[in-house]
């Protein structure tokens, strides 16, 4: 998960204990969440759920997209880059988030890569993700 833990919070008894959050520390600095898949597994490096926060016209909004490695490719003069696909699950204003809704989505895509990694298939996430959202940009990094 990012941000780490280590940033925000103060373990009791690490890692099961109880916590709070770090003196000083300041959330609304924090505007994008990730669970990330660092399974070197079926190519999965780099899978990751993410949450973030935005503005359009001074208003924010909430927009969770599921992001994953379609592989790698070598341009002539930049070297090797990872091909990255954003699924898109949630987007809507801030004041019209749903957290039912929120919880639905991520039951939904949570249930699905977990299942995924114990079939030892990676395209049964990706292909519950295109038949079932849509599909956001592409880029590569």
């Amino acid at each position: 998960m990012e941000p780490s833990y280590s940033i925000f919070a103060q373990f009791e008894d690490y890692p099961y204990g109880a916590w709070k959050f770090k003196e000083g520390f300041d959330l609304s600095k924090i505007n994008t969440v990730q669970l990330i898949d660092r399974t070197h597994d079926q190519g999965r490096v780099g899978d990751s759920l993410k949450a973030w926060y935005y503005y359009v016209d001074d208003v924010p909004h909430l927009r969770v997209v599921l992001e994953f490695c379609e592989g790698e490719r070598y341009y002539k003069y930049s070297g090797w880059k990872r091909t990255f696909t954003q699924h898109l699950l949630y987007d809507v204003p801030l004041n019209k988030a749903k957290i039912e809704k929120i919880h639905d989505i991520f039951s939904d895509v949570i249930k699905t890569w977990y299942e995924s990694h114990l079939r030892r298939d990676r395209d049964f996430l990706i292909k519950h993700l295109k038949k079932n959202y849509e599909r956001g940009e592409t880029f590569t990094q």
